[in-house]
């Protein structure tokens, strides 16, 4: 293995994945830590966590785990990834996981770099923009768990991180891998080991990802990682895919803009049941009832618990913001396994959260990386009659869901 890679969510980690494979590393995804060694024809792993809501320390904790299995397959290089937007509160967990990575690495040239222009997030001036809005007036000021009330990611990774923090400026990066290189080494200098690196356009991201070659540890959004691959002399490649025919079914605990919007069209052309915390909370909605009103309801179905930020707020007041997340994890986690058990083939899911409590409830090892669905977002095959795509809440077109399940298969 050439590249270990970290992720904080399921949803990013498929996100990094995509990016790899793409420029034509042969990627797998794991679920959690691997107790068994990589297969040797693997380029690039990716161990997805889900630790970017946690408490600090187990975040540390987890992360280093994955860190040693990864450092076991010989990588040559680390990459921890995190959302491109930064999502995170002032306690963490970026900039604790990255300091504790860049301490047991010796790093002490560290790129902070979430910026992912496919997906409509750059960095300029050490803000960032989610397409032409500030990251604190996207929408993400009011994220249910990981709120974000600030661009300036200077200091926000201040805010987080132990370490001093610099910034090589959009000027620079301009300029190329040589002034990024020369900008860096004299931030290390001027004693910064955290550097906020501006990246507006793919082409900046290719300049920061050749600038990287050879440091120990990479921390960003997936579009950074567009660089890398060819740092190893690898070159891009068409990514296989065996479509899966069968049912499909949509699970979505998002509560972000774009799923929203996505939810709103999706209603209006398909089969669609809300769910309603309050009443998973006291059981008159359940995981098996659900899971068969979807594989009943032909076409392509969703069950959704996505809602306004006013209505999420309501329901955080009346039964606390973990205890109404948990029940929601936990309901798309049980609906899922229902699914499957019922024959289901093919399960999209949209937001982190849910992702992850959904390849967790299946017990998911493995992924293999199919084509991109949209930025950011790949197809992902978990088993021989089982195909998904987690998708960020932030990510994908309007008719996401109908394009996602056209990539998967046929019904």
């Amino acid at each position: 293995m050439l590249l270990g890679c970290i992720g904080d969510d399921f949803t990013g980690s498929s996100d990094l994945a995509n990016t790899l494979a793409k420029a034509g590393m042969r990627t797998v995804q794991y679920s959690g830590v691997p107790t068994d060694p990589a297969g040797a024809d693997v380029q690039a792993g990716v161990v997805a966590l889900k630790s970017r809501s946690i408490d600090p320390q187990e975040a540390i904790r987890q992360s280093l785990e994955a860190l040693a299995w990864l450092q076991a397959q010989g990588c040559e290089q680390i990459f921890f990834k995190y959302c491109s937007t930064f999502d995170s509160t002032a306690d963490g967990n970026i900039g604790p996981v990255a300091d504790a990575l860049a301490d047991a690495l010796k790093a002490d040239n560290v790129i902070v770099c979430p910026a992912f222009p496919g997906a409509g997030r750059s960095v300029y001036q050490g803000y960032l923009f989610v397409k032409d809005a500030l990251l604190n007036e996207s929408g993400m000021e009011n994220h249910p768990l990981t709120p974000m009330k600030d661009a300036n990611l200077r200091r926000l990774m201040a805010a987080q991180s132990g370490n001093s923090v610099g910034h090589v400026p959009a000027e620079v990066v301009f300029e190329g891998t040589k002034a990024i290189r020369a900008r860096m080494e004299a931030e290390k200098a001027a004693g910064h080991r955290m550097l906020i690196v501006d990246a507006l356009r793919d082409s900046d991201l290719m300049e920061i990802g050749a600038a990287a070659k050879g440091l120990p540890l990479i921390t960003g959004g997936s579009g950074v990682a567009l660089g890398l691959p060819a740092n190893f002399g690898i070159a891009p490649a068409d990514v296989p895919w065996t479509p899966q025919n069968g049912k499909t079914a949509l699970l979505s605990g998002s509560c972000s803009v774009a799923t929203r919007g996505q939810i709103a069209y999706h209603v209006a052309r398909h089969p669609s049941l809300k769910i309603d915390p309050a009443d998973v909370i006291s059981g008159a909605q359940t995981p098996q009832a659900t899971a068969q009103w979807l594989f009943e309801n032909d076409g392509l179905p969703l069950a959704y618990s996505s809602a306004d930020p006013a209505d999420v707020a309501a329901v955080q007041e009346k039964f606390g913001s973990d205890t109404a997340a948990n029940a929601i994890e936990t309901f798309f986690g049980q609906t899922a396994v229902c699914l499957a058990e019922l024959g289901v083939t093919r399960i999209l899911t949209a937001g982190g959260e849910t992702s992850g409590a959904v390849v967790e409830a299946l017990d998911i090892q493995t992924l293999e990386i199919g084509p991109e669905i949209d930025p950011g977002v790949p197809a992902l095959r978990a088993g021989d009659d089982l195909v998904i795509a987690l998708k960020s809440g932030n990510f994908g077109a309007e008719d996401y869901f109908e394009k996602a399940a056209n990539v998967l298969g046929q019904n």
